[in-house]
């Protein structure tokens, strides 16, 4: 983004999207919809007078996928940053509104804008699998709480009112499995209409511990192994890379995960490591291997975390099922 002559700073928020021009000192509130955006770019046009520009904005979901959908058909460049970086780059902040935000997301923009690479609208195959993937785990958290609630209820005294609460609940429950059930088929549909999609998902089944969850979830967050180029820049993404911690000759930390990080995929891959221990000869020898050498168990289980992924993005980057040699070994 150096060649761009000035940053525009957006703060996106439900229904407006604070605008700063960082170089003209500007700013101005717009709504956040479709006359909002045309009003912001003739508006922007005439502050600037028609130069070279590039907006900036955080990622806050839905609020900010309008913007970056309008920008993409557009064809205008834009950088969609985390909001944790933008953050961290600011100092000391005091004082907090959308306008001072606004002002600390175009400072960012043009004092990092050698480094920043424009963004990119994920394809509408992606979005889809993304709203899924969250429907059906809001709706797995919903069915949970009222499977629990059932239980408190059932262990109270028998009476018609206990009796109806049980009969509505288990109502909800068996709503509530076929909804996850109809987002699961329809997650299917999805893998199987895209061929790159539909053999990524059938190469990750052939290994043990991932299930259609996880193969779900590795699928849209690595766009089909497209966003990272190894397995070791998504372990880092997922929390399960271990860094260093000195400083000078008295603070000497072993190494351990950083806190920041996908705590969802993070859980998957628990799950999942727990599985193929369980069922994977070599994963299970290991992971023994791991714990004899002195190793704590929560760090042998992260290496076998690590394993995984490592054979995920193998078996997708080769194209061949995965094999499992410890049963031809002589």
């Amino acid at each position: 983004m150096k060649n761009y002559v000035d940053a525009v700073g957006i703060d996106v928020s439900k229904k407006t999207i604070d605008v700063k021009c960082h170089l003209a000192e500007k700013h101005r509130v717009f709504g956040n919809d479709y006359k909002g955006y045309v009003s912001m770019f003739k508006w922007v046009k005439k502050i600037t007078g028609g130069m070279r520009i590039f907006y900036c904005f955080e990622n806050t979901g839905n609020y900010s996928l309008k913007l970056a959908t309008y920008l993409s058909l557009k064809g205008v460049a834009y950088v969609e940053e985390s909001p944790i970086t933008i953050k961290r780059s600011s100092g000391l902040v005091r004082e907090k509104s959308d306008k001072i935000d606004a002002s600390i997301i175009a400072r960012y923009a043009w004092l990092y804008r050698e480094e920043l690479e424009p963004s990119k609208l994920r394809s509408v195959v992606f979005q889809e699998m993304g709203r899924l993937i969250g429907l059906r785990d809001q709706l797995v958290r919903n069915r949970a709480g009222l499977i629990g609630t059932l239980k408190e209820t059932q262990q109270l005294l028998n009476s018609p009112s206990t009796d109806i609460g049980c009969i509505l609940l288990k109502r909800s429950i068996d709503y509530l499995s076929k909804q996850i059930k109809a987002t699961e088929t329809r997650l299917n549909e999805l893998l199987r209409e895209e061929e790159s999609l539909n053999n990524s998902y059938n190469l990750l089944l052939s290994m043990k511990g991932i299930g259609f969850v996880l193969a779900c979830q590795l699928i849209y967050h690595t766009e089909n192994f497209n966003r990272f180029k190894t397995w070791r820049q998504f372990s880092s993404y997922c929390g399960l890379a271990p860094f260093e911690y000195s400083s000078g000759t008295s603070i000497h930390r072993r190494k351990k995960c950083h806190y920041l990080g996908d705590r969802k995929m993070k859980s998957l891959l628990s799950m999942a490591s727990i599985s193929a221990i369980q069922h994977d000869q070599e994963l299970r020898l290991y992971y023994k291997s791991k714990v004899a050498e002195g190793k704590p168990k929560m760090i042998a289980l992260n290496n076998v975390r690590n394993k995984l992924l490592a054979r995920a993005f193998a078996v997708v980057k080769r194209g061949t099922p995965y094999v499992v040699l410890k049963q031809y070994a002589a």
